[in-house]
């Protein structure tokens, strides 16, 4: 819905109110009328009609008063509606669109990210501040500073010429890459997949790649969701319990998307030296086209991830990092692959640090430490099912 009025508007902040204004006419009307067959169409309806009301007043208000200050003309509600309808190939919508421009190079790169998630994605945030570990307060600030620029610079709403892409695509893969991680494992709720946020960012990379056919990344990224993806019938069993990877019957897996995933890993290594994207879809094939746990090679994913973590140094790729080290060498060298990270700051409030070093002590036989480890992931993480999960680990050191 915001994505289809900022259309209209060319303004963030009027589009949200268009929308805002839809929601309060359904809650007024809908009770007496019924609900339509087809909410989610009448709501954009309403908003885009709104914010054509309000393109209207503002083309009426500059043509009929003098301007004191130069500044760009407001184009009419015709002329919004008919800009930019042939820019794109069919296949990109206006939710690309509107993840163009809040990665625009004048915008910090993390709050480009954070803006889009927040917009576009529909995460509050709370939510989208905990996908960048830190504080609702300081992703607020971050939100609200993006949201002026394009305003104050005037940001155009559209997907950039051939020439300019490069500037905005990483930011772009960065926001589809966090929507699917947010959706993947929900950070808080009762739910282990957000299935919205899954599918909305599966429709985005497929976009991305009808735009950039030739992007090694782009098809790299397209690749990792659907790798990681096709395990999502297996994450969870049937009495809603979570199903390690360990444990999942890989034949529920799709295997139709993991054929999809590696013919498109193997292309993206073949055009150059391999992006963030490419290895972590490399990571993600070697498990897919693991026959069972027991064959993974957990030594070529520690090589992949060696060379992760040199061309992206995130503390979160570390840690992935040291949970591989402790499957191929043994919990002893996870262990103190872990320990090394205990100071990084981003990893303080991040609950799977506190369960993997749980993890590797319950199988060291080490329970005290392991029941003090897993008492604090769990004050940690905010998901039922993760929740669940580590109050029965916790049961079985004694806990």
């Amino acid at each position: 819905m915001l994505a289809a009025t900022v259309r209209v508007t060319r303004d963030i902040d009027v589009a949200e109110e268009c929308v805002q204004d839809a929601y309060a006419r359904a809650l007024a009307t809908w009770p007496t009328g019924g609900i339509p067959a087809k909410p989610g169409a009448w709501l954009t309806t309403v908003a885009r009609r709104r914010a054509i009301d309000v393109a209207r007043r503002a083309s009426t208000h500059d043509r009929a008063l003098p301007l004191l200050v130069e500044r760009v003309p407001v184009p009419g509600p015709d002329e919004l509606e008919l800009r930019g309808a042939a820019e794109l190939p069919d296949a990109v919508d206006d939710r690309l669109r509107l993840i163009f421009t809040c990665c625009h190079p004048a915008i910090a790169g993390e709050a480009q990210v954070a803006l889009t998630l927040r917009l576009l994605c529909g995460l509050s945030t709370a939510e989208v501040g905990r996908a960048f570990l830190v504080s609702e307060t300081t992703m607020a600030a971050r939100i609200t500073r993006a949201k002026k620029k394009i305003a104050a610079a005037r940001i155009p709403f559209r997907v950039p010429p051939v020439e300019e892409l490069p500037a905005r695509t990483d930011a772009v893969l960065s926001v589809v890459h966090l929507l699917y991680t947010t959706g993947h494992t929900s950070p808080a709720g009762v739910d282990l997949v957000r299935r919205d946020l899954v599918e909305r960012s599966l429709d985005l990379a497929r976009m991305l790649r009808v735009l950039l056919p030739d992007d090694a990344e782009v098809a790299s990224l397209l690749a990792l969701v659907l790798l990681t993806d096709a395990r999502r019938a297996s994450r969870v069993a049937g009495d809603g319990h979570l199903v390690l990877l360990a444990d999942q019957d890989r034949s529920h897996w799709d295997h139709a998307a993991i054929r999809e995933g590696i013919t498109l890993v193997r292309e993206a290594l073949r055009q150059r030296r391999p992006g963030r994207f490419a290895l972590m879809a490399a990571i993600a094939a070697v498990h897919s086209e693991a026959a069972s746990w027991e064959a993974t090679d957990w030594r070529e994913i520690v090589g992949l991830y060696d060379l992760l973590v040199q061309i992206w140094p995130s503390p979160v790729v570390a840690l992935n990092r040291a949970v591989a080290i402790g499957l191929a060498e043994g919990p002893m060298a996870g262990l103190a692959a872990l320990d090394e990270l205990a100071t990084e700051p981003v990893l303080s409030t991040y609950s799977y640090l506190a369960a993997a070093r749980a993890d590797f002590l319950r199988r060291l036989g080490r329970t005290h430490e392991a029941r003090l480890a897993y008492e604090e992931a769990l004050l940690l993480s905010e998901n039922v099912v993760e929740r669940e999960f580590l109050a029965n680990r916790l049961a079985e050191v004694g806990g």
